[in-house]
Parts: C-alpha cells; structure tokens; sequence
C-alpha cells in the first residue's frame, strides 16, 4: 500500500500543482486512497519533496535533485552536531569548535555534509575541529551560525 501511495504522490505532483498536504489528500482521495495527514508528511520527507514557488506566487511539492541518502546522513550528523559541540571561536579566517571528548571527528564531518558557503575544509583532533574559511567574514558568520544552533 505505501508503495502504491508514494507512486500515486509521485503522479499527481507531476500532473498539477499541489500546495498543501490537505490538497494531496484530497487529490489521494479521489483516487481512492485513504491516508492521514501524518503519513503523508511521512511520505513527503521520504520521498524527498520540496515546496519550489509557482509563477502565480503560490507553492507546489517537486522533488528535491538533492540525493535522499545523502541529505538523510547529513541530517544525522547534524543531530551529533547539536549534541556534541560545546563551543565555537574565531581567529582570523579559522573557525575552532569544541566538543565533547572524541566527537571532533563527527562534528567536522557534520559541518563538510553542510555545504558551507567559504569552507575550505576541516581538519578534527579527538575534542576539537578547525574550520579553515576563505575570509574572516565568512569565518565569524559561521561562528554565529553554529552558535544560533547550539541555543
């Protein structure tokens, strides 16, 4: 049944603009098939659908050209990352995070599957990870950035 839902998904998103999970409800209805609003979210993030604007001003799903599996790897090492870092510092165009003991590894790893604008690369130790910037701006809005998450 999930299979032949997600594909029926996959054929309406194609044949019209869909904008809300209530529309694609309604829209699986009409084909006959029964589900929650619950499982549709389920099935919107396993499918990998965004919401990209319309000419009119509205939104339709599509699906993302982000690869699923590596968008879903990223999101778990962004939880290690929330878990794990205690702070962050700058110095010039480098950005230095500490984490918990043994988690450096995962947090420069979390940070590369970002797609950081200006990232250069990482370079993690055992409690700490550097962040080598293009520029020290770039470096000291990342800092924020990283702080803001750990909030």
């Amino acid at each position: 049944m999930k299979a032949k839902r997600q594909a029926e998904i996959l054929r309406i998103i194609t044949e019209q603009d869909v904008e809300t999970q209530e529309e694609m409800l309604e829209n699986l209805r009409k084909c006959g098939i029964r589900a929650t609003q619950a499982t549709i979210s389920r099935d919107i993030k396993e499918l990998n659908l965004i919401k990209q604007p319309t000419d009119n001003g509205l939104y339709r799903y599509v699906v993302s050209a982000e690869q699923p599996a590596r968008r879903a790897f990223a999101g778990r090492l962004q939880n290690i990352f929330k878990e794990g870092v205690t702070s962050c510092d700058v110095a010039q165009n480098i950005v230095v995070v500490k984490t918990m003991p043994g988690l450096a590894p995962a947090a420069g790893a979390a940070l590369d599957g970002m797609e950081i604008e200006g990232l250069v690369g990482s370079l993690a130790g055992d409690d700490t990870a550097i962040l080598i910037m293009r520029s020290s701006p770039l470096a000291e809005a990342l800092c924020r950035d990283i702080e803001s998450m750990l909030e």
